[in-house]
């Protein structure tokens, strides 16, 4: 089958804005000492430059992806560029800790509005047979990001200043919003048009995601785990407003009768769990204890995204062939091993030695992702794209939230309010061992559901 025109575009711009999202996120991951300089901020302040723009994504992806189901993915898709772009020059301006996190929190607002729609957009696209592979492309431009950001981001740091990547990014945004408004087209009528969905739970799950993330930066005080214990009883009430809706946000259904959609979801909510903070530790670790440069910490993170981008297509052509559950099975194990070598760190461990454990996980990462996202997106019928599209973003961004949560727990819990720059290395060490740790057992779950979660069904062609 040749594809068409507008499916061409599609791709093109779907591509653009997965590869802008990761390559702000893995460019100010290498960014982060110098801003930490820059802004007179603390351990527990910089790990919130990264949280606040997750915490914003993951907030609004789900209720963005039923909405999108309801009233059109494109226009939603449309406006989350404009808005990402805009807060994009907002950050570079930022002259404060406070305005930065606030810029990036809105920045993550954009984010949700085209990470939770763009899937969706390429499922409907095409047909099944390509499904995979489409998918596949798209999450390796995810991964061009995460492997151009931190060698960009570590030149753009060191000569031009770590303002110069969201001045960059804000270039980026106003190219894709001229390429999506151009060529993207309008939302066709659906029978759901009128319908609307009930968003009271959703503020349960607001909440709740907000007091989780902010206790944890206050452990090991009270308040942080009344904050963590509000949380989780935010995430129950939301569980129980949504089961009992005429017309949810969330179809819990989902969960309880699809057991491909739960358990492909859990497996990457656990997946990104456990490897999302692997740049965020290595890059400080690159810089304080073997003394390198942005420019050079980035060339050598670059490793593992690079090997992400190159195999993620072929993986993702395979799960049309083989049963996803075993390549992305096959994948999990492969990063639960390089997870527990880097617990092993020291400040003698060589170069050499963190680069072939980034290309391991970077490879079983490439054949974890896009096989998984195939099955999600295979276990549900057209009229759920949007939610499975949001859903499974949610999952992941919820992962990378759990994953700067933990990190966040040790350093608020073993460095008070230093700085990284501060604090002496055998505590940042000690900080390092018990997190890649603590991932390295998390990830051991992922396998389960990865492999449990049961064969996704072929149509014939």
């Amino acid at each position: 089958m040749r594809w068409t025109r507008k499916q061409i575009s599609i791709i093109v711009i779907v591509t653009i804005t997965s590869f802008m999202g990761t390559f702000l996120v893995s460019s100010i991951n290498i960014a982060l000492p110098a801003i930490e300089k820059s802004l007179k901020l603390n351990a527990v302040s910089l790990s919130w430059i990264i949280t606040a723009f997750l915490l914003a994504t993951a907030m609004l992806m789900l209720p963005v992806g039923r909405l999108g189901d309801l009233t059109g993915i494109r226009r939603l898709f449309k406006t989350g560029v404009v808005v990402f772009l805009l807060a994009s020059f907002l950050c570079g301006m930022a002259q404060s800790g406070f305005q930065l996190t606030l810029f990036r929190f809105l920045q993550g607002i954009g984010a949700a509005f085209t990470i939770s729609t763009g899937s969706a957009i390429l499922v409907a696209a095409f047909p099944p047979q390509f499904r995979g592979r489409v998918l596949g492309i798209s999450v390796s431009s995810v991964y061009l990001g995460l492997a151009f950001g931190p060698f960009a981001g570590g030149l753009m740091t060191q000569y031009l200043g770590w303002r110069s990547i969201f001045f960059l990014a804000f270039a980026f945004g106003i190219i894709t919003a001229l390429v999506a408004f151009l060529f993207l087209g309008k939302d066709e009528n659906t029978p759901h048009r009128n319908q609307n969905p009930d968003f009271k739970g959703t503020i349960f799950y607001m909440a709740g995601l907000v007091a989780l993330v902010y206790g944890s930066s206050n452990i090991p005080s009270v308040t942080g785990w009344i904050l963590m214990a509000g949380g989780v009883l935010g995430l129950i009430l939301f569980w129980t407003f949504e089961k009992k809706s005429q017309m949810p946000v969330l179809e819990t259904s989902l969960f309880t009768r699809n057991r491909l959609f739960a358990y492909s979801n859990m497996a990457a909510l656990i997946n990104y769990s456990a490897t999302f903070a692997i740049v965020f530790l290595l890059s400080l670790y690159l810089q304080k204890i073997k003394g390198l440069s942005p420019r050079d910490a980035g060339i050598i993170i670059v490793a593992q995204p690079a090997v992400m981008a190159i195999f993620s297509p072929i993986a993702g052509r395979l799960s049309d062939r083989i049963q996803p559950r075993f390549l992305s099975t096959v994948g999990m194990t492969m990063c639960t091993i390089g997870l527990a070598a880097f617990s092993f760190l020291k400040d003698t461990t060589s170069i050499n030695f963190i680069v072939s454990i980034l290309l391991w996980v970077g490879f079983g990462f490439a054949l974890f992702s896009s096989p998984n996202m195939n099955t999600i997106m295979s276990s549900v019928d057209k009229s759920r794209y949007g939610v499975a599209s949001g859903f499974s973003a949610t999952m992941r961004v919820l992962g990378q939230i759990t994953s700067m949560t933990i990190v966040t727990f040790y350093f608020a819990g073993l460095f008070g309010n230093q700085s990284v720059e501060t604090i002496s290395n055998t505590v940042f060490l000690k900080a390092i061992h018990l997190g890649f740790l603590t991932f390295s057992v998390i990830s051991i779950a992922g396998i389960y559901f990865s492999y449990n979660r049961g064969k996704i069904k072929r149509l014939q062609v």
